[in-house]
């Protein structure tokens, strides 16, 4: 960090690392574990088996009701079988997976049932891994990596009703991967008897290796760990920029209040997306492929997404949002806006049928360029970075009280963080384990309570023996006492721990407080 910054667009000098890891060979299935079609027993290719086994262990899952998800995994697993197989197995309807299924729940119990020994062997296993593989050396300093670990092949999940579901994501092997590393460095082996796709030497970029994933053709990459001097630097000019945005941010406003009245009607749309992006932290949306999950931000908006209502529930211009937005994560909000925007939208909505842009005479691509004209890097994630950091700082002022203790202190940080969270709308589905930990927690409350009642007896008792006024009953008493407010505070902590368990179980707290909360306003 003492290091001074780099200007010449290099990120590094030298750097050296041992590769990815890949994932385990497949390992075939006992032979008392069958597969049936049509009522008959039916023996697979090993390809075919080890994807067959992808779905077995989704039979209890959702995804295998849909549709997509079967008509995708049964096409992809056809393409995988032998000709025999594929000349027979022409229906998954027919085929029975049940004995694979309760093969991989029982070796899942077996897992859950390891002795501590057993379990530390694997931790130890697992950390000899991370300490040859997860770490590089980058200009002579060691540092963490992310991401050393390649994804095994399974199947493509999607977030919402991804049209791709249920596609094979196929297994990634060193012919797929490229490795960057310095010219100078030892350059990492590949796996006996396979060679790298490529290798090259590239400071310029910061990842490690990268190859291109098959279902939706994405470039996925081995990363430096967020903890990393090349993260954190990056993520200072990040905070940085958003506090540029501060100083500037009046005077943007005020511009794109004037343009709501422009003559041009692309003015007056670019105009009121800048006030959707800068009041509601929505991203910018970009153009999707018709193979793409339906998911629009701020300038893909249609007529459908919202709703105009000039009242509602005593608020007046209310503007309700209804869409998917990124990782189809479901965006809904109704907002009071001023006036002049809402009769915008209502001009902007005229003559136009649901499935219509709203804002039909702008991109993302224009509207970044009239962001940059307005300050030098400044994009719609600048302006969710400033807002959140912002929201942080306005409710750690309002929810922190200097008395409380860490535990205190701590709900009042995960309420600013929460707050956050929803403005930039980071929800979670509640795990499945939210309930039963929850039980847990209230009679770890309750016992506590009970031991704290036997205390405060225990304590009024010990009081009434010290009164005689012996060393040794005083202690008694001290002690006592001392075991009380031991326990209380052990009381708050838990109380506390509730609280916040209960309040956030739909909220993801971690998405914002690494990416778009400066460490700076949790430090101050």
């Amino acid at each position: 960090w003492k290091e001074k910054p780099r200007d010449d667009g290099k990120k590094w000098t030298t750097l050296e690392h041992k590769g990815p890891v890949f994932a385990p060979d497949y390992e075939p299935l006992p032979p008392d574990v069958k597969f049936f079609y049509d009522g008959k027993e039916m023996k697979l290719s090993q390809d075919t088996e080890e994807v067959a086994t992808f779905y077995a262990r989704m039979l209890d899952h959702d995804y295998t009701t849909k549709q997509a998800f079967n008509d995708n995994f049964f096409h992809d697993w056809r393409e995988v079988m032998t000709e025999h197989e594929r000349k027979r197995i022409t229906d998954l309807s027919k085929c029975n997976f049940k004995q694979m299924h309760s093969y991989f729940l029982q070796k899942s119990e077996e897992r859950k049932q390891m002795s501590k020994e057993e379990k530390k062997a694997l931790k130890e296993k697992n950390e000899e891994i991370a300490k040859e593989y997860g770490v590089c050396k980058i200009d002579g300093h060691v540092e963490k990596i992310g991401n050393f670990k390649i994804e095994p092949p399974g199947l493509f999940r999607g977030r919402g009703e991804h049209p791709k579901m249920g596609k094979l994501k196929k297994r990634v092997w060193p012919e797929d991967v490229i490795i960057n590393c310095s010219k100078d460095s030892v350059i990492p082996k590949a796996p006996s008897g396979h060679k790298w796709r490529e290798v090259r030497h590239d400071p310029t970029v910061t990842w490690l290796a990268s190859w291109t994933e098959n279902v939706q053709g994405q470039v996925k990459y081995v990363m430096l760990n967020p903890s990393s001097k090349i993260k954190g630097q990056k993520d200072m000019d990040k905070y940085n920029t958003a506090r540029r945005l501060a100083t500037l941010i009046d005077n943007i406003r005020k511009k794109y209040r004037e343009d709501w009245k422009s003559k041009e009607m692309r003015v007056r749309q670019r105009a009121v997306a800048l006030y959707f992006i800068d009041k509601l932290a929505l991203r910018a949306g970009n153009e999707k492929d018709e193979d793409q999950a339906d998911t629009v931000g701020c300038c893909s908006l249609r007529v459908e997404h919202i709703q105009l209502h000039e009242k509602r529930d005593d608020k007046e211009y209310v503007v309700v949002f209804d869409f998917l937005g990124k990782d189809s994560i479901r965006y809904y909000n109704e907002v009071p806006v001023e006036k002049r925007v809402f009769k915008n939208l209502e001009l902007f909505m005229e003559n136009k049928s649901t499935g219509d842009d709203l804002f039909d005479r702008i991109t993302t691509t224009d509207l970044n360029k009239h962001l940059n004209e307005l300050m030098d890097g400044l994009t719609a994630k600048v302006f969710r970075t400033y807002n959140a950091s912002i929201t942080l700082q306005q409710q750690l002022e309002k929810l922190t009280n200097p008395d409380d203790n860490i535990a205190g202190k701590l709900l009042s940080y995960n309420r600013a963080n929460r707050a956050v969270a929803i403005l930039c709308n980071h929800q979670r589905a509640v795990p499945k384990t939210h309930a039963k930990s929850m039980e847990n927690l209230k009679a770890k409350i309750e016992a506590k309570k009970e031991a704290i009642s036997e205390a405060e007896d225990a304590v009024k008792a010990a009081k009434r023996d010290a009164r005689d006024g012996s060393v040794k009953s005083k202690d008694v008493y001290d002690k006592k006492k001392k075991a009380l407010e031991r326990l209380r505070e052990q009381l708050g902590k838990l109380e506390v721990q509730a609280t916040d368990k209960e309040e956030n179980k739909d909220i993801a707290l971690g998405t914002s407080k690494l990416n778009y909360l400066d460490p700076r306003i949790s430090v101050a």
